[in-house]
């Protein structure tokens, strides 16, 4: 461990405190390993984090915390300090991306725990507990309070809406100082950049009917083949970097019928909320051509329409590298041993960087793979490193005025 790099850092570890805190972080390895485990095998599907997010609230209590309460969506929130200055929140995610019914026991191969979910985020949110603890043992009590929380709705078609329910106009992190997430394992990755997103589903119907007495009728699969095709057409910024993905089409009942509905899903992704804009504009007006194109050579036989439905809308975001709060989470990576690595990613944190407040995205220690897999997997190596990476962030950050 080197902290000669950073003298703030230095001292913050050579406080009796944070070595109080440091050692307990070791000592609690197993325990910390345990409840991973533990909250990995209690399902959270998404919509369905109900019972996981029971038992964080126990864990949360048991490590410390104070005031800890589940929100009316299920989110798990509890404090740290008096809440006479604006919070730092730092959170987890309580869902997963796997459906109802997925096996989700942990077994073990050798060094590593194999389960759905057990990085994503098992392992953030037994790190929140084991900070927690280290809190609290080393009686540290920074200039600012910490609010503790463990979000649903993170993966997918969670939509962030946990994280957003926390940050509404009156919820308590409205006025929050900065935002750290900790999200999977790893030492070195810190999100800056938060990649935003929209999701569509685009449902085409018309009157329907055989496909040879009624031949000439408009086709609702006809009219979404030329939407899609004229969607691969359309020019996509290269930086910031743009996207966009067909994902998911359905529509029909048998192979000798002209359906009378089809629906397609696709999202398009950027740093940038002007060039979604964009595209959210050519998408619909492409689609709307397709329609056209496809109700004009009807002939009088019926027409289709088009309900274009948003699914999903992530903000996208950034804070500057430059930040007090990136460069807290720079100096603590090196401190740990560790080269900082900046990134972007679609995070719990893009709500708070969307509304200008700072916030990263860290992973909690450890080595894994296969996520979103059934096969995903946890290594302990440099667990405790994350968590004391987790730590001296936090500190740093929280002392700030």
């Amino acid at each position: 461990m080197d902290a000669a790099l950073d003298p703030t850092m230095a001292a913050l570890l050579e406080r009796a405190d944070v070595a109080c805190a440091r050692t307990m972080i070791y000592e609690d390895d197993g325990l910390t390993l345990r409840q991973q485990r533990e909250l990995t095998e209690i399902a959270a599907p998404p919509f369905g984090e109900g019972p996981r997010s029971e038992r964080m609230a126990e864990l949360m209590a048991a490590a410390g915390l104070e005031r800890t309460e589940r929100d009316a969506l299920g989110n798990v929130v509890a404090w740290w300090g008096r809440a006479s200055r604006a919070p730092l929140v730092v959170s987890a995610h309580l869902d997963t991306i796997f459906p109802q019914g997925t096996d989700v026991r942990v077994r073990q191969d050798g060094d590593r725990w194999i389960g759905p979910g057990i990085s994503d985020d098992g392992r953030g949110l037994a790190a929140l507990l084991a900070l927690a603890r280290a809190l609290a043992n080393g009686g540290i009590r920074p200039h600012r309070p910490i609010l503790f929380a463990a979000t649903v709705g993170e993966e997918g078609e969670g939509d962030l809406r946990g994280v957003r329910y926390l940050f509404r106009r009156g919820g308590p992190a409205a006025e929050a100082a900065a935002f750290i997430s900790l999200d999977g394992a790893g030492l070195s990755r810190i999100v800056t950049g938060g990649l935003g997103s929209r999701r569509f589903r685009l449902t085409v119907r018309g009157p329907g009917g055989h496909s040879w007495v009624d031949w000439g009728t408009p086709n609702p699969i006809h009219a979404l083949g030329r939407a899609v095709a004229a969607f691969t057409e359309l020019a996509l910024a290269q930086e910031p970097r743009t996207t966009l993905s067909v994902g998911r089409w359905s529509g029909g009942t048998s192979v000798n019928a002209i359906p009378q509905d089809a629906w397609v899903e696709l999202e398009v992704r950027s740093q940038s909320l002007a060039e979604i804009d964009s595209l959210d504009a050519r998408i619909r007006q492409s689609a709307d051509d397709a329609l056209a194109n496809v109700n004009q050579s009807a002939n009088g036989r019926g027409r289709v329409q088009l309900a274009v439905e948003v699914i999903g809308d992530r903000p996208a975001g950034e804070t500057e590298t430059g930040a007090p709060l990136v460069r807290a989470a720079m100096a603590a990576t090196q401190a740990v041993g560790a080269a900082p690595e900046l990134a972007v990613s679609s995070t719990d944190a893009n709500i708070p960087m969307s509304l200008g407040i700072p916030a990263v995205t860290m992973g909690a220690g450890g080595e894994a793979g296969l996520a979103h897999t059934t096969d995903e997997w946890f290594r302990n190596k440099g667990g405790p490193e994350g968590i004391l990476r987790a730590l001296l962030t936090v500190l740093r950050a929280a002392d700030r005025e």
